[in-house]
């Protein structure tokens, strides 16, 4: 008898459809065998499910019993298979009748005395097929139903579940499954004193989506000033909230007990990062990467001077394109997404001191390799590039504390629900066209600029990165609309700093 079953498994952050078929036939040798590109761990389901359907009270029968996963064009990795293997081998042992698997898809792992555990990329294999009824694990309920269309039915047991599906015992019902996930601390902008340049670019960054590097020693609060910019942005549009919800699900980390993330993801990757924990992949089943679990966030690099150059420059397709595209031999070309908002924070030089100051006791050679690791086109897709100081005695003892989060970020909510409206997209994203048409600059404003690039301060992409942050200032200061005036473009100017100056000198 063949047994048909539906599921599916999971390619990097993406779910993709399988077909369980299960034949049992009494010719041939005794015995279990899988088709279909399994990987070793997929393949170990052979044992898993028959431990788990004999701990249940079913009858395994001595007979030739053949499994196929299809399509067989990519590599089927993990436990997700192993309750739909085990329903479609009890459809084809005649427990289970087949009009009860029909238009139902399974997802999960079995334990050798018949538990359903739960298993990453939940989310991911549902939103692939949506319109399905889903069997899933209970502790993974609130993902499923997060990309669901159709019902959701938890379970704990494989008893349970044959129960439930032959009529014999009514659906598990759970009325609140929890949840490890930990909400993250929202660090209030008023605890940090002083700094009001860097205060200004952590606004514009929020309300424009600009890419923002500080350039600073140690203790001048370049981390500090990073850690409360997610604070700043809004909530998730639905959209980005499923895909940011598909990429921590399929990477295993927890999700809110509600099962959808709302908030922008704030990564903070080690400097000692490989490039596959940094871009994702791996050596048998792809995984996103940081720059994926980013997404719709913010993706922090504290120490990026410490960061090797080949992860740094990882980074640059999705810098570019929003989304990385990560393959391995055997397997499919799998686009992740990746559209985030990249804050960094770097030394000027191996010591901490301030570059050229007394503080450095750094050679010429010692600064210029340390600043050399941050490449020109990585440096350049910054908008942003801020010196920050260590505040001064007063200012840290006895000045007053600085506008809060809520009031900042009342006005990049302002201004990123104009600049949608205007564009359609964030200040940063606007290309040439957007620029001359919502970004059109007055006539000192045009000489200045024109003044920078004749001297060589300003490269012809930079133009365009200054003219971007300057329409984020004019919208931050209620000037929606008209000319950008010299004064915004100075300030874009200001904020747009030569990183080591005294090793590299390049324009910016």
């Amino acid at each position: 008898m063949i047994a048909t079953v539906a599921a599916a498994t999971i390619l990097g952050a993406r779910g993709h459809p399988v077909t369980v078929e299960v034949h049992v036939s009494s010719h041939g040798l005794p015995g279990f065998t899988m088709l279909g590109l399994p990987d070793e761990s997929c393949r170990e389901a052979r044992d898993r499910v028959r431990s788990a359907v004999q701990s249940s009270g079913f009858k395994w029968p001595d007979k030739k019993i053949t499994v196929n996963l299809a399509p067989p064009h990519y590599r089927k990795a993990g436990s997700g298979l192993d309750v739909a293997i085990a329903i479609a081998a009890l459809v084809a042992f005649e427990v289970i009748p087949g009009d009860a698997v029909r238009g139902v898809a399974f997802a999960g792992e079995l334990g050798l005395d018949g538990s359903i555990r739960k298993i990453p990329g939940v989310a991911p294999m549902v939103g692939v097929r949506p319109d399905h009824d889903w069997v899933v694990p209970a502790a993974a309920v609130a993902e499923a139903r997060a990309a669901a269309r159709g019902v959701v039915r938890p379970v704990e047991r494989l008893d349970e579940l044959v129960e439930a599906l032959t009529g014999a015992g009514s659906w598990p019902e759970f009325d609140q499954v929890s949840s490890s996930f930990v909400e993250p601390e929202l660090h209030d902008l008023a605890d940090v004193k002083g700094q009001s340049v860097a205060r200004l670019a952590l606004e514009v960054a929020a309300a424009g989506g600009h890419h923002l590097l500080f350039v600073g020693p140690p203790g001048s609060g370049k981390t500090m000033l990073a850690r409360r910019m997610p604070g700043l942005l809004p909530d998730l549009r639905r959209e980005v909230a499923l895909q940011a919800t598909m990429v921590h699900s399929a990477a295993g980390v927890a999700l809110p007990a509600g099962g959808l993330i709302t908030r922008p993801p704030f990564r903070s990757p080690h400097h000692t990062s490989s490039v596959g924990a940094l871009v994702g992949g791996g050596s048998h089943q792809l995984r996103p990467g940081e720059i994926s679990l980013a997404h719709g966030g913010i993706l922090f690099l504290d120490e990026m001077g410490q960061f090797a150059p080949r992860v740094l420059d990882g980074l640059r397709e999705a810098l570019e394109e929003g989304q990385i595209m990560v393959g391995r031999v055997e397997q499919l070309r799998v686009p992740m997404p990746a559209r985030f908002q990249l804050v960094g924070a770097t030394n000027p030089c191996p010591c901490g001191g301030n570059g050229s100051s007394s503080d450095c006791h750094c050679d010429e050679r010692s600064r210029s390799r340390y600043v050399g690791r941050l490449s020109g086109p990585l440096l350049d897709r910054f908008d942003l590039r801020v010196s920050v100081h260590r505040p001064d005695v007063t200012e840290l003892l006895d000045g007053e504390p600085g506008e809060s989060t809520a009031e900042v970020a009342a006005r990049v909510a302002a201004a990123r629900r104009f600049a949608l409206e205007r564009s359609g997209v964030l200040n940063a994203a606007l290309d040439e066209q957007g620029l001359n048409e919502f970004a059109p600059l007055d006539v000192a404003a045009a000489r200045l600029v024109r003044t920078e690039i004749e001297r060589g301060r300003l490269t012809g992409r930079g133009y365009h990165r200054v003219r971007r942050v300057a329409r984020t200032l004019a919208d931050l200061a209620g000037e929606y609309e008209g000319t950008i005036s010299e004064v915004r473009v100075a300030g874009a100017l200001g904020m747009r700093a030569r990183v080591g100056l005294s090793a590299v000198g390049s324009p910016t």
